[in-house]
């Protein structure tokens, strides 16, 4: 299944799929040190970011959440790509700065946590090479 959105960043990778049906805020509910989603009313509660296509619907809260998403590349422990439904300015300039690829547009729903996506975000492509097993 290809899905078809808008490019926000450039970039390409093949990574595990992390879905959230919830926003996600970089400042106050990703651990800046180890990348893990710390909040305790968020679906992602315990999981980690590092090295997966995070999807979820938009971003929201402060400013600073771009500086997370950076300092998070910075150690190696960002997203490989970031999907969402709409993209917010707060997660946009933080998968800028931190050279992230970006698409929005897609519909997450089609999604599930384990896939093995395709992120072409030249092309603004999301392919679900493999799906998790239920």
């Amino acid at each position: 299944m290809t899905l078809k959105g808008r490019t926000i960043v450039e970039g390409y990778c093949k990574a595990e799929a992390l879905v959230s049906t919830k926003p996600i805020s970089f400042l106050g509910e990703v651990d800046l040190s180890d990348g893990k989603i710390i909040e305790k009313n968020h679906d992602l509660c315990g999981k980690y970011v590092k090295s997966k296509v995070l999807c979820f619907p938009h971003g929201h809260g402060s400013t600073v959440g771009s500086y997370v998403l950076y300092s998070l590349a910075k150690k190696n422990l960002a997203p490989k790509a970031i999907v969402n439904q709409i993209a917010d300015p707060v997660v946009v300039v933080g998968a800028i700065i931190a050279n992230i690829p970006m698409i929005d547009q897609i519909d997450i729903k089609q999604i599930r946590t384990g896939d093995l996506l395709e992120v072409d975000a030249n092309n603004g492509l999301v392919k679900i090479l493999k799906r998790k097993e239920r």
